[in-house]
């Protein structure tokens, strides 16, 4: 007889519906992040945008404080997200920063209006502090949804909404600030677009399969048995084993290579507007579209990746850990060689500096299966834990770059002072994956199961019952 085939629900089921709402989710609350790169542009410079609003007059140290400043409150509040999805589970802490943040994108052209640059890097600050807990809640909610068959396609597809809204926030800021809406009119489509994905995330989102009213029996079934988690997975109170954690080398392995991913996504993504319009002389409108190339392209390759990768493991040509190795090094070497060749290029030379940072965004699309998804192998039932530390500490870099890149690059039309925040990235780069090759493993850990922090020897010492008995027998023994 043929072996059973494994009955997993319909081809589209409820947890592809739960990876398309992250997707959405980490899209929206993009837009609303990196848009500021293109609105702070537009707000200092009117004849490159619509010249019917307010232009102002901020310095470039007062700008790197406004690109700086959602990565203040974005630190902050990341650890404890760990804790809190565990508490309250990934729906409602998710729908509440994204809330958040539709609201205070619709209040920024007022408070900018009366406080200037002040307010705004408050706003920012603030909006910070609110979408901390997105990561921590999109890792808990992959792991709870997402069985290891389906794991590289479901949590590529949803982290690839982060290549989708850093396209949406570069491409249309410029097109809004050069239309009648003007510069206002980004804060107000990015609180609008946050707004309806938490009208849909509430009526749709689950934490969990078991949960979940829309789910039916057979996907339900699969997903908790392909879990194994049956034990506790579910159980919000799993102690947390922090000195293992704390003294796990693999553990290190993903948090230098997720910081090292920090700093050169800080820097692609917040200072390419101004490397654009300085270095290669382009106005806002086309700046944001080509500054949306490259991550047009991070977009699209995340699914060549996937497919790669989804051939590779059925054909069983790699181990897992070698596999999310070798995809993390293009990912990581490949960019840091492009960067390298950007900062020796000029305004003569548009076309191919557009080229290069296309390419390495393109080739830096792999990250997510190469690392980010190896939290999850390593520990399911930390995965929001281990996700809030490593983003903690792993954006201390992004809230640093942008002052970084103010003491470098003191003449934005500096070919060479650019070369300079280039050359670091590189670097950067390789010493982040050479880490993570040498270090880095998806082996579920120890420390990851559930009752890894009972007594070690709880197997080897009797219980009550046999205490009594072995007492008993030695009392019968002495009395014969």
């Amino acid at each position: 007889m043929g072996a059973e085939i494994e009955n997993t629900g319909p081809c589209l089921g409820i947890r592809h519906l739960q990876a398309l709402l992250l997707f959405l989710g980490i899209m929206v609350n993009y837009i609303a992040r990196l848009n500021v790169s293109v609105s702070v542009v537009a707000m200092t410079n009117a004849e490159t945008s619509n010249p019917d609003f307010p232009e102002y007059d901020w310095t470039e140290a007062q700008k790197s404080y406004i690109l700086s400043s959602f990565y203040w409150g974005y630190l902050v509040t990341q650890f404890p997200s760990g804790f809190l999805v565990r508490r309250y589970g990934a729906k409602l802490v998710l729908f509440i920063p994204t809330l958040a943040t539709a609201v205070l994108s619709c209040l920024t052209p007022y408070c900018i209006s009366w406080g200037g640059w002040v307010a705004f890097s408050v706003l920012r600050l603030t909006i910070g502090l609110f979408q901390g807990p997105i990561f921590p809640c999109i890792h808990e909610h992959l792991a709870k949804w997402s069985p290891p068959k389906d794991r590289n396609r479901l949590g590529a597809f949803a982290y690839s909404g982060a290549d989708c809204g850093s396209v949406m926030a570069m491409g249309i800021s410029g097109l809004i600030a050069d239309s009648s809406m003007g510069w206002p009119g980004i804060s107000y489509v990015s609180g609008g677009l946050c707004g309806i994905w938490s009208i849909l995330w509430l009526l749709l989102a689950a934490d969990n399969a078991p949960s979940s009213r829309l789910i039916g029996g057979d996907e339900r079934d699969y997903i908790e048995r392909s879990m194994r988690r049956n034990d506790g997975f579910h159980d919000q109170k799993i102690a947390i084993p922090w000195r293992a954690i704390w003294t796990s080398a693999p553990f290190y392995a993903l948090l230098v290579v997720r910081s090292a991913q920090g700093w050169a996504n800080s820097t692609m993504q917040l200072q390419t507007p101004a490397y654009m319009h300085g270095v290669l002389g382009m106005d806002i409108k086309s700046n944001s579209l080509y500054s949306a190339l490259p991550f047009l392209a991070m977009w699209c390759m995340s699914y060549v990746y996937l497919v790669i990768a989804d051939v590779i493991m059925s054909r069983q040509w790699l181990s897992l850990t070698t596999l999310r190795k070798s995809i993390n090094t293009i990912s990581y070497w490949g960019p840091a060689a492009a960067l390298i060749g950007i900062g020796f290029l000029d305004k003569s030379q548009t076309g191919l500096a557009i080229a290069l940072m296309t390419i390495n965004a393109g080739l830096n699309a792999g990250s997510g299966i190469g690392s980010i998804l190896t939290i999850i192998d390593m520990s399911p039932n930390h995965s929001g834990v281990l996700m809030a530390i490593v983003n903690s500490i792993g954006n201390i870099f992004p809230l640093l770059t942008p002052l970084l890149v103010a003491v470098i690059v003191t003449e934005p039309s500096s070919r060479s002072q650019w070369q300079i925040v280039f050359a670091l990235t590189a670097i950067v780069f390789f010493i982040g994956n050479l880490v993570y090759i040498i270090l880095g493993t998806t082996d579920q850990q120890p420390w990851d199961a559930v009752d890894y922090l009972k007594p070690r020897d709880a197997e080897q010492q009797p219980d009550q019952h046999q205490l009594e008995a072995r007492k008993a027998k030695v009392k019968s023994e002495k009395e014969i």
